[in-house]
């Protein structure tokens, strides 16, 4: 039986890691055994990420990388995202995504010329992957700057407005004692917000 390590990521925290946890349950049906999951809210055009770079230390030879898409994995600009790859490559696990072509299991029992071709062909397809995830970033970013820059000219552009009910549920919460944890699955939101506004509140007090 393979060893699996998940990699399951999001952009914000709006975004819900839930649509994506149906991924273990098709891992353990393709028969691998999952030795850890790991969850984070963080942009994919980042390589400082804590659960990525805990899940590539937690890695072992002959174990799988699973995420949903190449893209959860990385958006990060071609050369990065390479090293990213060799980063994992290099503690001897390999990439399970769908989409992503991976001759692992063939290479090794082809002969020489077809070995060189399935890896070079591999490397290829991986390169063209991550640079798709790249450039699909850059598109996203740029027709956001461009909506921007329609709605200023229009004069109805005045940027993201603060949900001043989460955060008053937050900072009332937080008076009474409650944990981080606590504060945050009482008023239905990440971590990260409630350590944010709580931080804020006490800085104005």
């Amino acid at each position: 039986m393979q060893v699996a390590r998940l990699y399951l990521r999001v952009s914000t925290d709006e975004q819900d890691l839930t649509r994506q946890s149906n991924i273990e349950h098709t891992a353990r049906q393709a028969g691998y055994y999952i030795a850890g999951v790991y969850r984070e809210k963080a942009s994919g055009a980042r390589a400082d990420r804590p659960e990525l770079l805990r899940m590539i230390s937690d890695l072992q030879s002959g174990e799988v990388v699973v995420a949903e898409k190449i893209d959860r994995l990385s958006r990060l600009p071609l050369a990065e995202a390479e090293q990213l790859v060799a980063s994992i490559r290099a503690k001897g696990a390999r990439l399970a995504v769908p989409g992503l072509v991976d001759f692992s299991d063939i290479a090794p029992g082809a002969d020489e010329v077809t070995r060189i071709v399935l890896e070079a062909t591999q490397a290829l397809l991986l390169k063209l992957a991550l640079q798709m995830a790249r450039d699909d970033y850059e598109i996203r970013r740029e027709r956001q700057r461009q909506g921007v820059a329609l709605a200023r000219s229009a004069g109805k552009y005045a940027g993201r407005q603060a949900d001043t009910a989460t955060h008053e549920r937050i900072v009332a919460l937080r008076r009474t004692g409650l944990t981080i944890k606590r504060t945050a699955e009482l008023a239905g939101c990440s971590l990260s917000q409630v350590k944010r506004i709580w931080a804020l509140h006490q800085a104005q007090a």
